[in-house]
C-alpha cells in the first residue's frame, strides 16, 4: 500500500458524534480486491462498540477516488478503533490490491466547517451557522431536484434516500460549505 497526498485533519476530542471519510484511488483492473478488502474492513469495524454505521460508495470512474466512511458514537470508539489490532490487520493484508489513500477527514460537526482545527478562535453562534447551512444546502438540493431525484425513482426508497445523502452530504463537505464558509467568513467570525 503506497500512501500519497495523505491529508490529516486533527481534531479536537469531542463528546459527539464522529464521522470518519477516506477517499482512495484504486488502480484499473484491481477494483474487485480492493471491494473485497473494503467490505471486509467495514464488516469488522461494524463490530466495533459504538460504531454506528458505515458506507462504501464506488468510484465513478477515471480517476475518480472511492470512498469509505464510518460513523461512530464519540471520539474514544472512533480512536478504540483506528488503534484496534484489528484494523492494523486488515492494513498489514493489502499489499497487492493497488490502492492508495488520497484524503481523510475526521468529522466532528458543523464546527468544523467554520473553524480551522486547533484554532484559538471560537466557532461562530449557532444561528449564524444554520444560516450558513442553509445557504449552501440550497443549491445541491435544487439541482439535485432537478437532476439526480429523477434518476432514483425506479431504486426502492431507503436505497433511493442514502444515494441522495451521500451525494448531498459530500458536495455540502467538499463544494458548497467551504465555498459558503469562505464567502461569509467576516460575517461569521468579525
Amino acid at each position: 500500500m503506497t500512501v500519497t497526498g495523505l491529508e490529516h485533519t486533527t481534531v479536537p476530542a469531542d463528546t459527539g458524534e464522529v464521522t470518519l471519510l477516506i477517499a482512495r484511488r484504486v488502480e484499473p483492473d484491481h477494483e474487485a480486491a480492493f471491494e473485497r478488502w473494503a467490505k471486509g474492513i467495514l464488516d469488522t469495524a461494524a463490530g466495533f462498540p459504538g460504531h454506528l454505521g458505515h458506507g462504501f460508495f464506488r468510484s465513478s470512474g477515471g480517476d475518480a477516488p472511492w470512498f469509505l466512511v464510518h460513523r461512530f458514537r464519540d471520539a474514544e470508539a472512533c480512536r478504540t478503533w483506528q488503534e484496534s489490532p484489528e484494523r492494523a490487520a486488515w492494513f498489514a493484508d493489502c499489499r497487492g490490491h493497488h490502492h492508495t489513500e488520497i484524503a481523510r477527514r475526521k468529522l466532528t460537526g458543523m464546527e468544523t466547517w467554520f473553524a480551522p482545527p486547533g484554532s484559538p478562535r471560537p466557532a461562530p453562534p449557532r444561528w449564524k451557522m444554520a444560516i450558513s447551512a442553509t445557504l449552501a444546502i440550497y443549491p445541491i438540493s435544487v439541482l439535485g431536484n432537478l437532476f439526480l431525484l429523477p434518476h432514483l425513482t425506479a431504486l426502492p426508497l431507503l436505497l433511493g434516500s442514502a444515494v441522495t445523502a451521500c451525494v448531498f452530504n459530500v458536495l455540502m463537505t467538499y463544494v458548497t460549505m467551504p465555498a459558503v464558509s469562505r464567502l461569509l467568513r467576516r460575517w461569521l467570525a468579525p
